[in-house]
């Protein structure tokens, strides 16, 4: 029980783990390249709607109306955006990154190898899943709650005052347990191993996550060649719109 306790802890470590990166990588993807693909969007709909001019065809009318409206903003766009994109279309800091001009890079939280060890040792020492009291599992779920939120913000500190909080803190109370209670525990370790596969499986599948395994020692890179890829669609499709409204 020991063994299999140990393990699903060391798992738990490793979904988390991978749930911050793929979190932190979803807000770079978001920041960097999200004014790209509403640059994108809107240049769509501007040829769509120089074509139909041009035309008048009912078909190429619709079609207009239909990329122009998926630009349309909507209540609540600063929100949902983040500020990149407002009701006048791109924010100062979108089209900055657009034409190159010097930008204030998105904030990034990327746990150090220090952080990561930090938040190892804790999970391993009040993870949840140790307690055999209810009263033990509610505060080391509570306190790992803690652990969980400094770590997601990188916060070396922070984790570094948790670790001496835990030090000097109660000693889970050891006790035997009778052998139907340790089959019981077993089958509990092994139904909150499935859950996490599924967990894990999920972030893995996920878009997110996909481009993450396509690059996972430097994902930075991956977002630069993305990006050089959307800036030359984005030069190809004003291009097009400057040569339909001659």
């Amino acid at each position: 029980m020991r063994v299999a306790e140990q393990a699903l802890i060391e798992f738990e470590i490793a979904v988390e783990t991978f749930r911050v990166e793929v979190e932190n990588f979803s807000r770079l993807h978001h920041q960097r390249l999200g004014p790209m693909y509403a640059r994108l969007d809107e240049l769509d709909a501007g040829i769509a709607e120089a074509r139909a001019a041009r035309t008048g065809d009912p078909e190429d009318l619709r079609r207009a109306q239909e990329a122009r409206a998926a630009v349309m903003p909507m209540p609540g766009v600063e929100e949902l955006f983040h500020d990149w994109v407002d009701s006048d279309g791109l924010s100062p800091e979108a089209a900055a990154m657009l034409t190159d001009r010097p930008v204030q890079p998105p904030k990034r939280v990327r746990p150090s190898d220090e952080v990561r060890k930090l938040y190892r040792d804790l999970a391993r020492q009040a993870h949840p899943d140790l307690a055999r009291e209810e009263d033990e599992r509610k505060r080391r779920e509570e306190f790992i709650t803690r652990v969980n939120a400094a770590y997601a913000r990188g916060d070396e500190a922070l984790l570094r005052e948790l670790s001496a909080e835990w030090a000097a803190g109660p000693l889970p109370a050891a006790r035997l347990s009778e052998g139907e209670e340790l089959y019981a525990r077993l089958e509990w370790l092994a139904q909150r191993k499935e859950m996490l596969s599924l967990v894990a499986r999920e972030l893995e599948e996920s878009a997110i996550g996909a481009m993450l395994r396509l690059a996972p020692d430097d994902p930075d890179r991956l977002l630069e060649e993305i990006a050089e890829q959307l800036l030359a669609q984005v030069a190809e499709r004003e291009a097009e719109l400057a040569a339909l409204v001659q």
